[in-house]
C-alpha cells in the first residue's frame, strides 16, 4: 500500500476538529467490485489495515459510522468486528441517516467527515465539515471533495484518513 503522510494545511485544519468519520462501503472500504458465488452469495474484500485504523480512531475518541446505499450481511459482520455501532444500510437518502446519526451522537456537521466515492455521497459532502473522496471516485465527487486520498478505494482509505485525523490532532502514535 502506498504511504501517504504529506497532508495539505487545509486538510489538517479540517481534520483537527473531526469527532465523527462516516465511511461509504463500496468504492471506499472496498474496491467497489461486487463478487457473487455460484450460490448467489455476495462477497467483498476489506483491507485489514483499515480495520486497525478504525479501531485506532475509536480508541482516540473519534466516532466511526457507515452509511451505505446497499444492504449486506457482510457489511454488518465487518461493522460488528470493528465495534462500529452506527451502521446505516440501504440508505437511499443518506441525509436521513446523517440526521439520525447527528441526533444520536450530538455531533455537529462541522465536526463530521464523510468519505465517499459516488454521486449519492454528494448530499453528505454538502453538509459535513470535511468531504473526502478517493482518486478512483466519480469526477464530480472528486471535484466537490475538500481532500482526495492518495490511495484508491479498497486499498487502505480508512488507514490514510485515520492518519490524517490523528496527525492533525497530534495523536498519531507512529512517527
Amino acid at each position: 500500500m502506498k504511504e501517504a503522510t504529506a497532508f495539505t494545511a487545509d486538510a489538517l485544519r479540517r481534520a483537527a476538529v473531526i469527532q465523527l468519520v462516516i465511511f461509504d462501503i463500496d468504492g471506499v472500504l472496498t474496491d467497489g467490485r461486487l463478487y457473487y458465488s455460484d450460490a448467489g452469495e455476495e462477497m467483498k474484500a476489506f483491507q485489514v489495515q483499515d480495520g486497525y485504523a478504525i479501531k485506532l480512531l475509536r480508541e482516540h475518541g473519534v466516532e466511526v459510522a457507515i452509511i451505505t446505499g446497499r444492504t449486506s450481511t457482510i457489511v454488518a459482520r465487518r461493522a460488528a468486528e470493528l465495534g462500529i455501532v452506527h451502521l446505516y444500510q440501504g440508505a437511499e437518502d443518506k441525509t436521513v441517516a446523517l440526521n439520525d446519526l447527528m441526533k444520536a451522537t450530538r455531533i455537529q456537521t462541522d465536526e463530521i467527515a464523510h468519505v465517499g466515492d459516488d454521486l449519492p455521497d454528494l448530499t453528505l459532502f454538502d453538509r459535513v465539515g470535511f468531504a473526502i473522496s478517493v482518486p478512483n471516485g466519480h469526477p464530480t465527487v472528486i471535484k466537490a471533495a475538500n481532500h482526495v486520498t492518495a490511495v484508491a478505494g479498497g486499498e487502505g482509505v480508512a488507514r490514510e484518513v485515520c492518519q490524517l485525523i490523528l496527525t492533525a490532532k497530534d495523536l498519531w502514535p507512529y512517527r
